[in-house]
C-alpha cells in the first residue's frame, strides 16, 4: 500500500523509524536533485544523547523525546559507485546501531518502455535519461533491526513535502539488502 501524508491531517506519525525516514528524507530534499546516494545510520535519541552529552542540547523537538525515537547519522566519503547491491553487500552496522536508511534517485520509465532499451548499458542509460516519459524519483528506504521498514517516494514533478508517497513495498529490493547490513 502507498500513501500520500496529507499536511492538514490532525494526527501526524509518531512511529519512531517513520518520523526518522520523514525527517531524513526532508533532509535529502533540502540539498535538491541529482545527488549520489546517501546512506544513514539509525540510532536510538535517548542512547545517543547519553553519549554524547554536547549533542543533547541539539535535540530538543517532542519527537527526539519520545520513546524510542532515532536519530539519522550520515555515513560520508562512501566510495562511489553505480551498483548499488555492492555498496549494500560490503556494509555492517554494530550493535549500537538500530537501523539504516539510504536515499537514492532513480529514472523510472512507464511500464513497457523498458522493451524498447538498447541492451548496452551506457546506450541503455542514455536512452533512458532521454525518454519522453522518464519520471524523476527520489527514494528513501529506512528499516529498524526489529524487522519494521519504511520507503518514502518523492518526484521531482511533485517535489514537496506534502506529495512524499509512504508504503512499506514500494522498493522492496533495497528494503532486503538494507536489512542484510544489520544482520552481519
Amino acid at each position: 500500500m502507498v500513501s500520500v501524508p496529507d499536511s492538514s491531517s490532525s494526527n501526524p506519525t509518531t512511529e519512531p523509524l517513520a518520523v526518522a525516514a520523514l525527517e531524513t528524507e526532508r533532509h535529502v530534499a533540502s540539498a535538491g536533485w541529482d545527488q549520489n546516494p546517501r546512506v544513514f545510520a539509525l540510532v536510538d535519541t535517548a542512547a545517543l544523547a547519553a553519549a554524547e552529552p554536547q549533542l543533547a542540547a541539539s535535540l530538543t523537538g517532542d519527537a527526539d523525546r519520545a520513546p524510542g525515537a532515532l536519530t539519522a547519522i550520515e555515513q560520508e566519503d562512501l566510495p562511489r559507485t553505480s551498483d548499488l547491491e555492492s555498496l549494500l553487500g560490503r556494509m555492517a552496522w554494530p550493535e549500537t546501531v538500530d537501523g539504516a536508511a539510504i536515499a537514492v534517485e532513480r529514472i523510472v520509465i512507464p511500464p513497457g518502455a523498458e522493451r524498447d532499451l538498447p541492451q548496452e548499458h551506457d546506450d541503455a542509460l542514455t536512452a533512458l535519461s532521454q525518454h519522453p516519459q522518464r519520471e524523476d524519483v527520489r527514494l528513501l528506504v529506512a528499516v529498524h533491526r526489529d524487522g519494521r521498514a519504511i520507503c518514502l517516494l518523492r518526484q521531482r514533478a511533485n517535489d514537496r513535502d506534502d506529495r512524499v508517497a509512504t508504503g512499506e513495498d514500494i522498493a522492496p529490493g533495497l528494503v532486503h539488502a538494507l536489512r542484510a547490513t544489520l544482520e552481519g
